[in-house]
């Protein structure tokens, strides 16, 4: 096995990664084009650079017959996980159409703006995220649920939707890595043999810094926040919907079954409150689902522009490349962090990159001696940096998507993913926390 990924990697080595760079390329094009660009000027679509991205790497896989190219493109365009994110978008376009439609979310963000003074709206919304992702330890189900609020506040108001949406996404990775029940924290546990309660201290230690700076960061820039001129009456009824997906996501129900259920009781309340006919809620419930026709394509093309990427040796190259020169503890600690960030790259599913490199990060601690513990919390805290950060990670996409904003107008405001990201990184560095380093 050993020879054959040698053999891959000097015959492709670095040009198996770089679709990932000609991606990167068309990304940073894009954003200088829209800072710089007139008001006239056309939007360009992260679409685009997804598909040119995916032509370079079918062009690139030399020596191989084109309709198997294209099959391990398709591979990777409908692998089973990739399948179940796309019920999610559907469920969650659905979902968000509807509530909207029969005014959920309306009548919620009328409660927000009542109960909350205006100055507590962005930190508030950042506790309600690190809450309910630590209560159901999902990322995404935390953002189907609070990004359409924040987007209805900011519009309510008059403030940054991206900023808005923002704060959510970012404090939805707070229960990634600190969750007992996120995905994320069982895998890492699992592949470096330690229990989730030490995983939790040793990431609690790291991620809690990060946290209070970031909350503090929301209340300066939120102190500011423009005040709502009248707050309409709440319909305190057509709050119910979410309520519903909050207290089910939190029981641990299935995100695509919180939704289902989610988007019944919203068809239920707007039939009997008059909001639509039944023929005006499934033509709803059509506009959902084609809202996040743009996202499907971006999620299927980068998947299996990832699929060639990985079959063409990239993330075998990747692996050999950082585990060739370590010299001791820190220099284990840091290979581990490369390691499953350069994987989550290549993959943009934290989980999956866990998994990839979990055993190989076992035998890097065990070798030069790092805590377990402390392995575990790198490949999480990691990890989940950096999805926090790609523009073509799922939560990136479905609070964008949510919110009809690109995730390119997302991306500056995400504070907590970067401020995991120095943490971790100083934790490294200055070996903290002591007891575990």
């Amino acid at each position: 096995m050993k020879t054959k990924q040698r053999i891959v990697n000097k015959k492709k080595g670095f040009l198996a990664l770089s679709p990932l760079l000609v991606l990167m390329a068309f990304i940073v094009m894009f954003t200088i084009y829209s800072v710089d660009k007139a008001a006239s000027a056309p939007n360009l679509s992260l679409t685009v650079a997804f598909m040119m991205a995916s032509i370079y790497a079918v062009i690139i896989s030399g020596n191989i017959p084109m309709k198997k190219r294209i099959d391990t493109f398709s591979k990777g365009a409908g692998a089973s996980n990739l399948m179940l994110m796309l019920w999610i978008y559907v469920l969650a376009g659905s979902f968000a159409a509807s509530a909207k439609g029969m005014g959920a979310i309306d009548a919620t963000v009328n409660f927000a703006l009542h109960y909350l003074p205006s100055n507590l709206l962005m930190p508030g919304l950042f506790l309600a995220a690190c809450f309910i992702s630590l209560s159901i330890g999902t990322s995404v189900g935390t953002v189907v649920a609070l990004v359409p609020i924040a987007s209805g506040i900011a519009n309510s108001i008059g403030f940054s939707t991206p900023l808005m949406v923002a704060v959510i996404v970012g404090g939805a990775y707070f229960g990634d890595t600190l969750s007992f029940i996120s995905d994320t924290t069982v895998v890492a546990t699992q592949t470096q043999g330690c229990n989730m309660k030490d995983k939790f201290r040793v990431n609690a230690m790291i991620v809690a810094p990060a946290a209070i700076i970031v909350l503090a960061v929301y209340a300066v820039l939120g102190a500011h926040t423009p005040a709502p001129h009248a707050t309409p009456p709440i319909d305190y009824l057509k709050i119910a919907p979410y309520l519903l997906v909050l207290i089910t996501a939190i029981a641990g129900l299935n995100v695509m079954a919180v939704l289902t259920i989610g988007l019944v009781l919203c068809g239920i309340i707007g039939l009997c409150a008059g909001d639509y006919t039944l023929y005006g809620w499934f033509a709803i419930i059509g506009d959902g689902v084609l809202s996040m026709g743009e996202l499907i394509i971006i999620a299927m093309m980068a998947g299996g522009m990832l699929e060639i990427i990985r079959e063409n040796g990239g993330i075998d190259f990747i692996i050999n490349k950082l585990t060739l020169h370590i010299n001791g503890k820190r220099g284990a600690e840091l290979s581990i962090a490369a390691l499953v960030s350069l994987v989550n790259l290549c993959t943009a599913n934290n989980t999956v990159a866990i998994l990839t490199v979990g055993g190989i990060a076992r035998k890097i601690a065990e070798q030069y001696g790092v805590d377990p513990r402390k392995s575990a919390s790198i490949l999480d805290t990691f990890s989940c940096a950096v999805q926090g950060l790609i523009p073509y990670g799922v939560q990136m996409l479905l609070g964008a998507g949510l919110a009809h904003i690109s995730p390119m107008q997302i991306l500056p405001y995400l504070f907590y993913p970067f401020g995991i990201g120095i943490c971790a990184l100083l934790a490294i560095v200055l070996r903290l926390p002591r007891r575990f380093s």
